[in-house]
């Protein structure tokens, strides 16, 4: 089995750093830097691998700080109780939910592609020694930040070292589940693509995680010690089923099908996308516009595309109205929750600046564009003059920027309201900061997006992205977003930063597009 584990490790390193070798092609300036034989190039291939190890080392301890800080310490802030009971009542519900989302198992990626489907190595060494390999970061990674944060509000040494076991063994625990599941049913879960059951699961387990807390009702300490220990004696019986386990064989060829994966030519995940995309598009002869020029062939491609560009908003929509008519009803009735809705909303707004970033359906418009319609425009010399571009880039931006703003304004009303409702405050001008700001928010993400998608055009004609820089760009707007959900700034000092910063950005990059999107915006080879 370590010998298994060692070919797998090598081959996910070696993948790593060409890819890392590959990025490097595709900065605008370093790769008029770099020798043309690129792969040949051992001080090259020395540097991908540094990097590729650090960026493994990094990966045991970053994700795990986050995640307890912001998901679990930071929430300690809106509660009144005792931190150390909130702490793993919080924790419990959430492992349980982490358990359910990141098996470490049933995810189809490139190296288990490679491995196994390619390589014909022996499913069932491959699967353990990696799966073991991934709880054993997960169980380093988690104890520094146990002790520091466990410590912090209160829990015995002993419980801080237990709380890394306890996560370890809830995954043993829902992978055997759905181990012996597949024995009965012959039909595994893909963890990307997770059932309306498992979401539902995942809801109600964030409601019984911060919901209960408001009501004082929470898992204590001593309850939380018990179910750790029924957890850990569960999970030494399930690590036995798992490592007992032979038919990981027949697992991996449910889910290495070429939807799952994307590591051949003709399989991308690209490709899979497009076949959902196209499902949902509505194509009418009849349907015609009273538009003339760019404005007339923008507003056909809307119309055919209305399922796609309007679907994911209505249920954002109706998603804002319920939680604003559910939180309304709380605060009425809880004096606790009024107090945490109003202390919330006048201190946390750069909370929202990550929530307005998962709402934001800015790249599935951009990626809408291009697999069904910049795919096959960009082949004609016409479409890529600076006219046409920059009319058609005109009437794409009002489009996307309206649809986007809908759930937006409504959630910073919802937001203002709830101000209103929980207490108020002595300045008038917050109320209307708040919708302003969310709708900054909204407007940013609209023109990042499609500025992103002129400037850098990621994708080539099989519609695989092949930009290193646009890559990069979106993890660090995903980073800078996910870390403001920790800080606490006065709402008014906020909201009147978001806005000016929103202005500046969204003026810069409409001059960046009109200068140089007739250069950039074409197809990748």
């Amino acid at each position: 089995m370590l010998h298994a584990f060692m070919i797998s490790f090598r081959l996910k390193d070696t993948y790593r750093a060409n890819t890392i070798i590959y990025s490097l092609k595709q900065f605008p300036l370093i790769k008029y830097m770099l020798p043309l034989n690129l792969y040949q190039s051992r001080g090259l291939k020395i540097f991908a691998h540094i990097i590729s190890t650090l960026y493994e080392l990094a990966s045991v301890f970053i994700g795990k700080m986050l995640y307890m800080y912001i998901m679990i310490f930071y929430a300690l802030s809106f509660y009144v109780g005792s931190r150390s009971d909130l702490f793993v009542h919080i924790l419990f519900f959430l492992t349980i939910n982490g358990a359910l989302i990141n098996s470490y198992m049933f995810n189809p990626t490139k190296d288990k592609y490679y491995a196994m489907m390619i390589m014909k190595m022996d499913a069932r060494k491959y699967t353990l020694s990696n799966y073991y390999y991934a709880l054993l970061k997960l169980f380093v990674g988690m104890i520094p930040f146990s002790i520091i944060l466990g410590k912090q509000v209160g829990l015995p040494l002993w419980l801080c070292l237990l709380l890394p076991l306890f996560v370890v063994m809830m995954k043993m625990n829902i992978n055997a589940w759905n181990l012996r599941d597949f024995k009965k049913k012959k039909r595994i879960s893909n963890e990307n693509k997770l059932t309306a059951l498992t979401y539902a699961i995942i809801a109600g387990n964030l409601l019984l995680a911060y919901a209960l807390p408001l009501l004082d009702i929470y898992i204590t300490v001593h309850i939380f010690m018990i179910l750790s220990i029924l957890t850990v004696l569960l999970g030494l019986k399930s690590a036995f089923y798992i490592a007992g386990f032979n038919e990981y064989k027949m697992i991996y060829k449910q889910l290495l099908t070429e939807e799952n994966v994307y590591v051949m030519e003709n399989a991308t995940g690209q490709k899979a996308v497009k076949k959902q995309v196209e499902k949902k598009i509505s194509f009418n002869p009849a349907q015609t516009s009273q538009k003339s020029g760019y404005a007339f062939f923008h507003e056909l491609f809307f119309i055919r595309h209305r399922k796609i560009l309007t679907d994911a908003i209505k249920k954002q929509t109706i998603v804002i109205v319920v939680l604003a008519i559910l939180t309304s009803f709380a605060v009425v009735i809880n004096i606790q929750v009024k107090m945490m809705i109003n202390m919330m909303i006048m201190t946390s707004l750069p909370y929202f600046l990550f929530v307005m970033y998962l709402i934001n359906r800015g790249q599935l418009i951009t990626q809408a564009m291009f697999m069904n319609c910049d795919h096959s425009m960009l082949t004609y010399r016409i479409y890529r003059t600076p006219r046409v571009i920059l009319n058609v880039f005109k009437e794409r931006i009002k489009t996307v920027v309206l649809l986007n703003l809908i759930p937006a304004v409504l959630l910073g009303v919802s937001l203002a309201w709830l101000l209103y409702l929980s207490g108020g405050t002595n300045v008038i001008m917050n109320y209307l900061i708040i919708i302003v700001s969310i709708a900054s928010m909204s407007i940013f993400f609209s023109v990042h997006y499609l500025v992103l998608y002129y400037l850098l055009q990621p994708y080539n004609i099989k519609t695989e992205i092949k930009s290193s820089t646009y890559s990069i760009i979106q993890g660090l707007t995903y980073f800078i977003c996910y870390f403001m959900m920790g800080q606490k700034l006065p709402t008014f000092m906020f909201g009147i930063v978001t806005i000016a910063i929103s202005v500046i950005y969204i003026v810069i990059s409409l001059i960046l597009v009109y200068r140089l999107a007739p250069k950039t915006f074409k197809i990748r080879t």
